[in-house]
């Protein structure tokens, strides 16, 4: 995979391998695998700031486990980033993870990193050299996972929401509230919650790095996805990641030597052929505009493709600025002006208008004057057409007699 993708991240780790007590020295045995694909690196430079990590078992012939790490666009796509076969779900198998993961995809500071509470995702942020600690990453916990030890430890099913309820509170009040009704029901719950750091669960203590997520929903529908695959060997388990994020690339090049593209939106599945060098693109934005419509930036972000040379000119400040380049030359003061030798003009004596008051209306009216066309005014006081409550002769009358003595 490497020789067909050599951008593609590959990071493993072997055990020597042993026939009885003697040692095979040209065989290795594979302990763990990390790898991550060009496209998701480059992906996550433009996603949200959020990772949402978590494991899945194998089921094939050899125990093991599975562990993603997804993002979000601003679309709301999700966006696997990275994969790793493990031997299990330890502090050791996750610090692997985390730290590839760290020094190959997620590169930038400021990332908010969510997970469950399993005692070995947190040694492994312990461990991890401040890499996935404040200021450079914020560890926080699944709301639902929470939810779920609550459960466990008190059999307590109808504090459920209450516990879900005091994590999506978005502000100190709204947390104050719902903690404090927790706490009314027993301080036992509320003790075993204060001994989990709320801005690691709370929405109003999170300074802004979960972006609204509260769960680790995303990397569950991509387990989801890849349950299949995990019956597979683990080189057909990598090919599968391969092409199922292959799948999820909205833009498909049948020629690219003509500029010929098809682009698939998402979550519709859609599909728009775009012609770049005769500008045309099946939604009719791109040719009627003379802009570039939506999909025309999907291939040009897909191929590194710049977008500007396909806008027309009239578009660009350049020519913008062409438009008011002329300048008015002032008038001056009439008296200041040459004495004018020509023609006197006079107006149209046959165009003058013989009748007074407001012109009457000769056009013919359609269906785009829909303001001409409303029903004649109704009086709101007498019920009859062609005037207002104002003009009519009933309003008059009761003036009439309230002024009367």
């Amino acid at each position: 995979m490497c020789h067909k993708e050599p951008s593609a991240v590959v990071h493993f780790e072997t055990m020597p391998a042993y026939q009885g007590d003697d040692l095979v020295g040209d065989i290795r045995v594979l302990h763990r695998v990390f790898w991550s694909y060009y496209p998701c690196i480059r992906a996550f430079r433009h996603c949200k700031p959020i990772v949402q990590v978590d494991g899945t078992h194998l089921y094939g012939k050899y125990k093991g486990c599975l562990l993603v790490a997804v993002s979000q666009d601003g679309n709301n796509n999700i966006v696997p980033i990275a994969f790793a076969i493990v031997e299990g779900e330890t502090s050791d198998a996750w610090h692997f993870f985390l730290s590839n993961l760290r020094q190959h995809v997620v590169t930038r500071d400021g990332v908010g990193l969510i997970s469950d509470r399993h005692e070995s995702i947190n040694a492994a942020v312990e461990r991890s050299n401040g890499a996935w600690s404040p200021p450079r990453a914020f560890h926080m916990f699944c709301i639902r996972h929470i939810e779920s030890n609550f459960l466990r430890k008190f059999k307590a099913p109808y504090l459920q929401k209450l516990v879900v309820n005091i994590g999506y509170s978005r502000t100190v009040r709204e947390y104050e509230v719902h903690y404090q009704r927790l706490r009314d029901r027993g301080e036992a719950y509320t003790n075993w919650l204060d001994r989990i750091p709320r801005e690691q669960y709370a929405l109003a203590f999170d300074g802004g790095y979960r972006w609204g997520h509260m769960t680790t929903n995303l990397v569950e529908c991509i387990n989801s996805v890849l349950k299949g695959a995990r019956n597979l060997p683990i080189t057909a388990l990598v090919k599968a990641t391969f092409y199922r994020l292959n799948e999820l690339s909205p833009v498909s090049c049948f020629d690219r030597q003509n500029e010929v593209f098809e682009v698939r939106e998402m979550p519709s599945g859609l599909e728009f052929a775009v012609d770049l060098r005769s500008l045309r693109c099946d939604c009719g934005e791109f040719q009627v505009d003379r802009i570039p419509c939506r999909h025309v930036f999907a291939c040009c972000a897909n191929q590194r493709l710049d977008w500007r040379l396909y806008v027309h000119d009239v578009y660009k400040m350049e020519q913008v600025r062409r438009v008011y380049r002329a300048r008015f030359r002032p008038l001056g003061n009439p008296t200041t002006w040459p004495a004018y030798n020509g023609p006197r003009f006079i107006p149209n004596p046959y165009m003058r208008r013989v009748s007074k008051g407001r012109p009457r209306m000769t056009r013919f009216l359609n269906e785009m004057d829909t303001r001409m066309l409303r029903r004649p005014r109704r009086c709101t006081l007498c019920g009859a057409e062609g005037h207002s409550r104002s003009r009519c002769r009933r309003s008059v009358g009761s003036n009439t007699n309230r002024e009367a003595p």
